[in-house]
């Protein structure tokens, strides 16, 4: 296995089907969450929505870099979630995401390893491989949110936050 396919494998577990690290991934757990869930607020948390959103705009930004064209997300953008008015709403979000997730790893795959050395757009980002593992990382941190939210939806009034 390349490391361009090994990466890729681990991009698909933490986005798509395993349960490797987190006994989890995105599709399972955001497949079990409905509108009024993926919506609520818990104190100054982010919602699951919103989260889902960010990784989201990340994974689609970069996606586009894959397949040669500009870096062009911004920070400050990542988390401007549009208001979502019904179940299709969220469903359309959820349902890009794991599209944008599985085009990700599917383009991920094809990279040599050569390519995984090279300067991400700017050297001052780093290599390839770099940024992909940092995607693997930051995917497996907001998945630990998303699971502590729903665990906190779930339980109510059980885990009062401030």
């Amino acid at each position: 296995m390349s490391d361009s396919q090994d990466l890729a494998r681990r991009l698909q577990e933490v986005y798509l089907d395993g349960k490797w690290i987190a006994h989890t991934n995105y599709r399972e757990q955001l497949q079990q969450v409905n509108l009024q869930e993926a919506t609520r607020r818990i104190g100054d948390l982010n919602s699951i929505a919103a989260l889902t959103f960010h990784i989201d705009y990340y994974l689609a930004g970069l996606l586009q870099v894959l397949r040669g064209g500009p870096l062009d997300i911004k920070d400050r953008y990542s988390f401007d979630l549009p208001h979502l008015q019904s179940e299709a709403d969220w469903a359309s979000l959820r349902e890009r995401m794991l599209e944008h997730a599985r085009q990700f790893v599917e383009e991920v795959s094809r990279l040599s390893d050569g390519q995984l050395e090279a300067p991400f757009v700017d050297e001052r980002y780093g290599s390839y491989r770099r940024n992909l593992e940092a995607v693997i990382e930051h995917g497996y941190y907001h998945l630990g949110q998303i699971t502590l939210l729903r665990k906190l939806i779930a339980g109510g009034d059980q885990f009062p936050l401030p």
